[in-house]
């Protein structure tokens, strides 16, 4: 009979306040169950108020464990982490050269992907807000102008010092984005560094008087669904692979703790893509009365007049705007609505809830089921069931 291994001890040293490190985590407890008896250290929520504090590089100083998976966020960590002698692997991007073994996301491809859904949206004018001294935040900020210029846009970058006094007002915090904010020609497509930071973008706009999303449309990174579920309109956001990130962390440190040779030293994971919702749900065009009766669709969609309405709306003849959007959108105002329709039902069909169809039906402006059924063989080949089906497949197929 075989001898048994002891456990392997291993510690977690982030912390749980993000979404995304809490679907790493799970990529990290799935690779423990399949491969071996380990037991993990989780950090605690950093509560101070009942002297709780997150795990660290810093404060393992003296744990007698096997290995650490942990976010390194500056060069004392960096250091730190050296110095306990046994395994480590990092799973941040706030330096370029951590010194230490890492999995993360490729954020250069983040701020492309942002890019490409902005220019897609119809803008040519975009913008990145970033933090400075951060290694993914001028990542971000590089692929974002990168694929803005590549395309033919303008790209203004604002990266935000953080606050050299801890004691300033959280107003005071928010006077550099507003000012920035001020100077920046509509329409305009912003791409925050993370959701927290798109969050304040779409409250300072409000309060600037500045409409989100057809005078500044706005996309996060992360998908925390807390901040994009609860902001008004909802948050667009990148998801990056949060559990192969954490599968393939604990898999590299699983190597380490064995005494085996790494292939590769850094795995960079491209974005999972983009959840789409409201901070984007526009289409910008230079031309302001297609840009008005565009806008107007939008926000009026599901109304069964508002095609109607809409040439009551824009003061011009039908026939001249019908011309216009033509020229600029190369459809009908008809058929400019219809697919708006149809990709929103798309959406709610897609959803984890899962409606009735008449229900997706009536929320997306059509007659009847009877309607959209023909309208999705027409434009999606697909029944709206087909396409359900589809949908909930795929994610199957990349769960398992």
């Amino acid at each position: 009979m075989g001898k048994i291994r002891p456990p392997r001890h291993v510690a977690l040293a982030f912390p749980f306040t993000t979404s995304w490190l809490t679907v790493c985590t799970r990529g990290i407890t799935d690779y423990a169950r399949a491969h071996g008896d380990w037991s993990l250290m989780i950090s605690a929520p950093p509560l101070s108020s009942v002297e709780e504090h997150t795990l660290t590089p810093s404060n393992l100083k003296g744990w007698s464990g096997d290995g650490i998976i942990t976010e390194i966020r500056s060069r004392k960590e960096a250091s730190d982490a050296r110095r306990l002698r046994m395994p480590v692997v990092d799973l941040s991007g706030a330096l370029a050269h951590p010194g230490h073994p890492r999995v993360t996301a490729d954020h250069y491809a983040i701020g492309q992907l942002a890019a490409g859904h902005l220019l897609q949206c119809g803008f040519r004018r975009l913008a990145y807000y970033g933090i400075q001294g951060l290694w993914y935040s001028t990542r971000r900020g590089e692929g974002f102008r990168d694929a803005a210029l590549k395309a033919g846009a303008s790209c203004e970058m604002f990266e935000q010092a953080p606050p050299s006094n801890p004691r300033i007002s959280w107003q005071q915090r928010l006077t550099p984005l507003d000012k920035w904010l001020r100077g920046l020609k509509t329409p305009v497509g912003i791409l925050a560094v993370h959701d927290h930071r798109a969050r304040l973008v779409v409250e300072e706009c409000h309060r600037l008087g500045l409409n989100v999303p057809h005078d500044v449309a706005i996309i996060g990174v992360d998908n925390d669904r807390m901040v994009c579920e609860n902001c008004r309109p909802t948050l667009s956001s990148i998801m990056r692979k949060a559990w192969e990130i954490g599968y393939r962390a604990a898999e590299m440190l699983d190597r380490l703790m064995n005494s085996e040779a790494l292939p590769e030293q850094e795995i960079i994971l491209p974005p999972e893509g983009i959840i789409a919702r409201g901070s984007t749900d526009t289409l910008a065009v230079e031309d302001a009365r297609v840009s008005a009766a565009v806008h107007y669709l939008h926000d009026h969609f599901a109304e069964r007049t508002a095609l109607n309405d809409v040439f009551r709306q824009v003061p011009i003849s039908r026939r001249l705007l019908e011309k216009r959007f033509r020229r600029h959108l190369n459809c009908s105002p008809y058929a400019y609505l219809t697919q708006l329709r149809v990709e929103k039902a798309k959406q709610m069909l897609a959803a984890p809830e899962k409606m009735k169809i008449r229900v997706i039906a009536r929320s997306c402006g059509f007659s009847n089921s009877v309607r959209m059924r023909l309208v999705f063989l027409r434009r999606v080949e697909l029944t709206p069931l087909e396409y359900r089906r589809l949908q909930r497949d795929e994610l199957l197929r990349k769960k398992s």
